[in-house]
């Protein structure tokens, strides 16, 4: 099974490529969903958390204030760092149950979408790296026109990624999302594609 990470740094586009990919039969694993699944009420990590930073971050009704979490941790390096430490772990346990579940369906590829695949350095779990990319100031005002942040709130967001040259010498494939909707959309298709027939030709 060929295991393939999905990244791209926030507002670049990469939602969209994991669409499309679902769209065409793949199986995504989302990062982000499985990081909201591993600190639910009741899990390890959501304990961990609320002994580090106690009512700070919690909802009257118990649940993670998981925007007070995300201030916090923007402001504070060390902050951040300490949340990665907990949550990481647990979410990369959820991932491998899915990716054993794939493996027995018989999928030849399973894709992990992981926004911050180079910075937590789980790079060397994939046969290969898909990376999303788009211009800084063309992330810049989506963040701002099609989210609604604070531009100082999104320059932060931005900042706090590794610069996205990095990553693309490191990728394997990049898909440019810098045209139309369609345009991106086309080039997800069309490295979809790429990926089936290496899965077919290391099967077969």
């Amino acid at each position: 099974m060929l295991k393939v990470g999905l990244t791209g740094n926030i507002a670049a586009g990469k939602s969209t490529v994991a669409e499309v990919w679902r769209l065409l039969g793949a199986t995504v694993v989302d990062a982000d969903e499985l990081a909201r699944r591993a600190v639910d009420p009741g899990t390890p990590a959501f304990s961990a958390i609320a002994a580090e930073w106690g009512e700070e971050v919690m909802e009257p009704d118990g649940g993670l204030d998981r925007a007070a979490l995300r201030r916090i941790v923007f402001a504070d390096p060390a902050a951040r760092e300490r949340l990665e430490q907990i949550v990481h772990p647990a979410v990369a346990e959820l991932r491998e149950e899915l990716y054993r579940e794939a493996e027995a369906r018989g999928e030849p590829v399973i894709v992990a979408d992981i926004p911050l695949l180079f910075e937590v350095g789980v790079v060397d779990e994939f046969d290969l790296v898909v990376l999303v990319d788009a211009p800084e100031e063309t992330r810049l005002a989506r963040l701002v026109g099609d989210r609604g942040l604070d531009p100082a709130e999104a320059q932060k967001m931005i900042a706090a990624q590794m610069p996205s040259e990095l990553k693309r010498a490191r990728a394997d494939y990049v898909i440019e999302n810098v045209g139309s909707r369609d345009e991106v959309r086309r080039r997800a298709r069309d490295v979809w594609h790429e990926l089936e027939h290496r899965a077919g030709a290391a099967g077969g």
